[in-house]
């Protein structure tokens, strides 16, 4: 049974870090591209990181470009966002997705699997 497992939601004041956890079981990690995506209040889906198990390659969208840091430990199944630099705006429930297919990307209708999310929450 294919399974993603995200932890280390919370809140936070504007400026600080969170790290979020992606662990992911039931498939063969390295084939697939792990995403982060997330979703506020009232707004569509969006994506926010994407990274290649198997080669590292990584990819962000121009809002958390130079705040957030995306890597994966192919050992532990998982994947890692690291979130510096919180800003309000950044507040959403975040998933992580794998997709196997279509390559490193955001679209959301190529991912395959999803997690639940876990709640950010950044305080001014």
């Amino acid at each position: 049974e294919v399974q993603l497992v995200e932890s280390g939601g919370g809140l936070v004041q504007a400026g600080g870090s969170l790290r979020l956890s992606c662990a992911a079981s039931g498939f063969t990690f390295d084939d697939y591209v792990i995403g982060w995506f997330r979703q506020a209040p009232g707004k569509e889906r969006e994506g926010v990181s994407c990274i290649s198990s198997s080669d590292g390659s990584t990819y962000y969208a121009d809002s958390v470009k130079g705040r957030f840091t995306i890597s994966s430990d192919n050992a532990k199944n998982t994947v890692y966002l690291q979130m510096n630099s919180l800003k309000p705006e950044d507040t959403a429930v975040y998933y992580c997705a794998a997709d196997e297919d279509y390559g490193l990307g955001l679209l959301i209708d190529n991912y395959d699997y999803w997690g639940q999310g876990t709640q950010v929450t950044v305080s001014s």
